[in-house]
C-alpha cells in the first residue's frame, strides 16, 4: 500500500514538473526571458571562471616578453656602445685632420732658396740614443732619398736643425736647441754676424763671437748667414733678447730666444743643394770659403806688399832714395 502510494506521488510530481517545464518552455518561446537570463548568467559565470586563467596567461606572456626584450635591449646597448666608440674615434681622427690642415698649408707654401731643393719629411721619433742625451728627432728620409749628414732641416717658420746621422731610409736631426748645435747667423737689420749656440731644452741661445764693434739690437731677428757652409742664407733662426757690452773682451755677450718650439714639429723639410757644391754663401756677395760648423768668422787681413819693407822706408837724408848697392831703376 505504501509503495503504491509512493509511485503515485512520484508520478504526480513528474507530471507537475513536466507541466511546469512545458509551461515555462511555452512561455519562454513567447517571451524569450529565460534565454536572455541564461545567456547573461552563463556569460557571467564563464567570464568569472576564465578571468583568472587569462590573467595568469597575460602575466606569463609579460614575463617572457620582458625577458626577451631585456635581452634585445642589452644587445642593442652593446651595438650602440660600439657605434659610439667608432664615432668618437672618427671624431678624433677628423679633428686631427682639421688641425693638420693649416700646418700642411704652410708647408705647401714653403719655397727653398735658389740652388736648393726641399723634400718634406715626417717626424716619427724623438730623443734618440741609449740615454736620450741629444735633442734630436728621427725623420723618414735618408741616403736613398739623396740626403747626407749636415743637410738642413727647416720649416716655414725657420730652422729646426741639421741632419746628424743617416741610414738608407731614415735620418737623425740634431735640433737647433741642443747644446751641441751651432749655426752661423747674422742680424736681419744690422747684419752683424755671430755663432748661435744651443742652450738645451727651454733655455735661451747663446750668441758667440759678436764683434764689440758690431751693432745688435734687442728684438732683432737673426737669420742664417750661410758662412757655415750648411744652411742657405736668410732663413729665420731666433730673436735677440739680451745684449751686453763687454768690459775687456773683444766680443759682446748676447742671448736669443727660439721663434717656435722645435720639439712640437711634426713635419719638416730637408734641404739639399741642386749643384752639390760645398762653398758657403758670403754676406757680402758669396766669396767666402766654406768653414767648419761653429767656427768663428774669419778676419780678413790685408795682402802683404810685393815690395820689400826696406824699400818702403825713407832714407836717412829724407830723399827717399834706395839703399846703397840696390838698382833703383830695376
Amino acid at each position: 500500500m505504501t509503495r503504491r502510494s509512493g509511485y503515485k506521488r512520484a508520478a504526480l510530481v513528474f507530471v507537475l514538473v513536466l507541466i511546469g517545464y512545458l509551461s515555462l518552455y511555452t512561455w519562454n518561446l513567447k517571451t524569450g526571458i529565460l534565454d536572455r537570463l541564461a545567456t547573461r548568467t552563463g556569460l557571467e559565470f564563464t567570464g568569472h571562471v576564465l578571468l583568472p586563467g587569462e590573467w595568469a596567461r597575460q602575466q606569463a606572456l609579460g614575463l617572457w616578453s620582458g625577458y626577451v626584450d631585456l635581452v634585445d635591449v642589452r644587445e642593442e646597448n652593446e651595438r650602440l656602445h660600439l657605434v659610439v666608440h667608432e664615432l668618437i674615434s672618427e671624431n678624433v681622427r677628423l679633428r686631427e685632420q682639421a688641425a693638420s690642415v693649416p700646418r700642411l698649408e704652410r708647408l705647401l707654401g714653403f719655397a727653398p732658396a735658389e740652388n736648393w731643393t726641399a723634400r718634406a719629411a715626417r717626424v716619427i721619433g724623438q730623443k734618440l740614443g741609449p740615454t736620450g742625451a741629444l735633442g734630436s728627432v728621427l725623420v723618414d728620409l735618408g741616403e736613398a732619398h739623396g740626403f747626407a749628414n749636415d743637410a738642413p732641416a727647416v720649416i716655414p717658420e725657420g730652422v729646426v736643425g741639421r741632419v746628424l746621422r743617416t741610414s738608407p731610409n731614415y735620418s737623425t736631426v740634431l735640433l737647433l736647441t741642443d747644446q751641441n748645435s751651432r749655426v752661423a747667423v747674422m742680424g736681419s737689420e744690422n747684419r752683424t754676424t755671430a755663432i748661435l749656440s744651443g742652450g738645451g731644452p727651454d733655455e735661451l741661445f747663446d750668441l758667440k763671437y759678436v764683434p764689440v764693434s758690431g751693432t745688435l739690437s734687442v728684438g732683432e731677428l737673426l737669420v742664417t748667414s750661410g758662412l757655415d757652409g750648411i744652411f742657405p742664407k736668410g732663413l729665420p733662426v731666433a730673436r735677440v733678447v739680451r745684449v751686453e757690452q763687454p768690459d775687456v773682451s773683444l766680443f759682446q755677450s748676447a742671448q736669443a730666444e727660439p721663434l717656435f718650439d722645435v720639439r712640437g714639429v711634426e713635419e719638416l723639410f730637408l734641404l739639399a743643394r741642386l749643384d752639390g757644391g760645398e762653398a758657403a754663401e758670403d754676406i757680402d756677395g758669396g766669396q767666402a770659403a766654406a768653414r767648419p760648423m761653429g767656427a768663428p768668422p774669419e778676419v780678413q787681413l790685408p795682402p802683404e806688399p810685393d815690395v820689400p819693407i826696406m824699400e818702403q822706408l825713407p832714407s836717412g837724408d829724407g830723399s827717399g832714395s834706395a839703399p846703397e848697392g840696390r838698382d833703383n831703376g830695376g
